[in-house]
């Protein structure tokens, strides 16, 4: 489905769930290091409980090596990448969201380093929240982007729901 990829995380607990989102709607994730935790901790394996070993979590030293990685994933086309941050005006469902795209996601206390957002500049997005508030929780902000995009590929016909509404992995 999507790329989930996280830019320098800190905070294992985020780490697991986002893990767990990510088995749970057939994604990949993806940890650009440094990272603020060891991925052996006992915090991340508790958050993503049983889903850490289904989910084949992949680990970059960079985001160059990411990006790298994504295109090789793709063929060779380069990845469309989306980078959500608090910076950005163009709100998440303005945004055309498409099986094997990346949501990009940067650490929990500063975001995405400045390059990395004017190298994505036309794919900034941004979660709706009330004016003063600094962010959402990390893992909520990954599940809000990754069910707007589920969303969207069903609206289109790119995946199927079943009468329970779960997706058709079929």
């Amino acid at each position: 489905m999507f790329h989930v990829v996280l830019h320098e995380p800190e905070i294992p607990n985020n780490t697991g769930n986002i893990g767990r989102t990510c088995v749970a709607l057939g994604c990949a994730l993806h940890l650009v290091r440094p990272l603020g935790f060891d991925t052996s901790e006992h915090a991340l394996r508790r958050a993503g409980m049983d889903y850490w070993p289904r989910l084949g979590v992949r680990e970059h030293d960079s985001w160059a090596d990411c990006r790298a990685e994504l295109a090789r994933v793709r063929g060779g086309e380069p990845p469309r990448v989306w980078a959500y941050t608090t910076r950005a005006t163009r709100p998440h469902w303005e945004a055309d969201l498409r099986p094997g795209d990346a949501v990009l996601f940067g650490k929990e206390t500063q975001g995405l380093p400045q390059g990395v957002l004017d190298e994505h500049a036309d794919r900034l997005l941004a979660l709706p929240m009330l004016p003063g508030e600094r962010s959402l929780n990390l893992a909520t902000a990954v599940c809000a982007a990754l069910c707007e995009g589920v969303r969207q590929c069903a609206a289109r016909g790119d995946l199927a729901l079943r009468a329970d509404g779960r997706i058709d992995p079929g």
